[in-house]
């Protein structure tokens, strides 16, 4: 089974979770961690409740906010696994594709594919439409 985890500095996590909900539903299997809200709750203790719920079967695919932020770099930690990926820099098209995308596919392909597709989703729009008119 895939399963997810959002990591995010502050409440990122929270509202990025929020807007997936109102797009695709309430999912399933989905995990958050917003680091960093209680100074008595470490992002380690967060990752370690979360692990809790993974098996050996399951893939776990990681979002964080910020390549080679604080949040990140913890994650990093369980990137050796086989069952683990992690995808920082995320967006919410992103997100969601893989999210929503086919259990038979190779998470790989699925998380590849999200990344290309996301890319094309950031568009200065000004320049867009002034193309356009011209």
């Amino acid at each position: 089974m895939r399963k997810f985890l959002i990591a995010t500095h502050g409440a990122f996590a929270k509202g990025i979770q929020s807007s997936v909900n109102m797009i695709i539903g309430e999912t399933d299997n989905v995990f958050l961690i917003q680091a960093y809200l209680d100074d008595h709750i470490s992002v380690e203790d967060e990752l370690a409740t979360v692990l809790t719920h993974i098996t050996a079967d399951d893939e776990l695919v990681i979002f964080t906010d910020l390549l080679g932020g604080s949040v990140n770099n913890i994650m990093m930690r369980e990137a050796l696994k086989d069952n683990v990926h992690i995808v920082s820099g995320f967006n919410l098209p992103l997100l969601i594709e893989v999210i929503m995308g086919d259990a038979g596919t190779p998470v790989m392909e699925v998380i590849e594919e999200a990344i290309v597709n996301a890319k094309e989703q950031m568009v200065y729009v000004n320049k867009l439409i002034t193309q356009q008119n011209d």
